[in-house]
């Protein structure tokens, strides 16, 4: 298939439905054939039932051979949320088809490598599918503890960031059970070995959920705040801002506790604290009329939006650092003569700065 083949078959692809699992993986399967010079992909996990987690890689090769920064978007953390999958595959459409006549656009691919995962919790997102007394699942799909015979762990419970703190249970049976330990879930534990060993590249982390039209910062927990708050705040308020001009909806930019509730062992709160200067959540559409069930003609101006407002995010530090080549106070990388945040010089940091946050010292 040729380059400019790939190019129209992302077209032919339905973007305003919803996929089951099999469809997702051939559609990134396509997508990587049509366009071999932007994308390629990577398997990084395999969840608890054994299927892996693949990500989609757009990125272009720069002439002058410069180090290219990383940013992370990742989708379907949470099983039940069908229009973040769908707006991981929208996004990835969006930029192969438009890169090649957009310059602001080819220029951040030659700067930048964004890394897409369409479905981290595979096996919950296929459950989901299988009758209507499932679609509404949330956790993963590992099995009961003892004694239990409720399965699954939400994932956006179980990174090692103020694990099982505030806004979690303990309880199996519970939506927010945050697991044994942190980390326990293959799932969470996959994005952590991963972005973790590239940490000092990323510039950005956004996870991608709904409901309620948010766009969340770090941290989860109500007496912590981030070091770049007030960046954080502008980047997510222009990037909502994006978001209004495109079909007019309102999304409410700031902390969890502050616009949601309070939570620990979120992924976008672990992302921060390893030192990813910029990250957010997004909660898509709506505000409650439809919530997890988002219809399907709601796709499209969800999609749109949502593209929008990352975007903004993207442009904004990619141009602050390619630019002025300035970032904000990042949390420290290198730990007890470690020079990486993977493996255990991660867990022992993170716990480290968990210490830190419990006791209430901002990082």
């Amino acid at each position: 298939m040729s380059s400019e083949e790939g190019l129209q078959s992302t077209w032919s692809y339905d973007y305003t439905k919803y996929h089951p699992m099999d469809e997702i993986y051939r559609w990134m399967e396509e997508v990587e054939r049509g366009n071999p010079g932007l994308v390629s992909s990577a398997v990084y996990g395999q969840t608890y039932e054994g299927r892996n987690i693949t990500l989609l890689k757009l990125g272009l090769k720069n002439s002058e051979g410069r180090e290219k920064k990383v940013i992370w978007v990742d989708c379907g953390i949470h099983a039940r949320e069908w229009i973040a999958p769908a707006f991981c595959q929208w996004f990835v459409k969006e930029i192969v088809n438009s890169y090649k006549t957009n310059k602001k656009l080819e220029q951040m691919l030659q700067n930048l490598d964004i890394y897409v995962t369409p479905v981290i919790n595979v096996d919950g997102y296929i459950f989901t599918w299988t009758n209507d007394s499932t679609r509404l699942w949330r956790k993963s799909r590992s099995l009961p503890p003892q004694g239990s015979d409720c399965y699954g762990v939400d994932l956006n419970r179980n990174f090692n960031a103020n694990w099982g703190t505030v806004g979690v249970s303990f309880d199996s049976c519970a939506n927010t059970y945050c697991g044994k330990s942190p980390a326990s879930e293959p799932e969470a534990k996959a994005v952590m070995e991963f972005v973790g060993g590239m940490a000092k590249q990323i510039l950005c982390f956004l996870t991608i959920h709904s409901a309620g039209q948010l766009i969340l910062l770090p941290y989860g927990h109500p007496e912590i705040s981030a070091p770049n708050y007030n960046e954080l705040v502008s980047v997510g308020k222009a990037a909502a801002a994006e978001m209004k001009k495109v079909h007019g909806m309102n999304y409410t930019v700031g902390t969890s506790p502050q616009i949601l509730y309070p939570n620990s062992g979120s992924s976008r709160d672990w992302a921060r604290l390893i030192g990813i200067p910029f990250s957010y959540t997004f909660e898509l559409r709506d505000k409650g009329e439809f919530s997890h069930l988002l219809p399907e003609e709601q796709i499209q101006p969800a999609c749109e939006e949502a593209y929008a407002g990352a975007l903004s995010i993207i442009a904004h530090v990619h141009d602050k650092t390619f630019t002025d080549g300035t970032l904000p106070n990042a949390a420290v990388t290198t730990v007890m003569g470690f020079n990486t945040v993977s493996g255990v010089a991660m867990t022992m940091w993170c716990t480290f700065m968990t210490v830190l946050l419990t006791a209430g010292i901002s990082v």
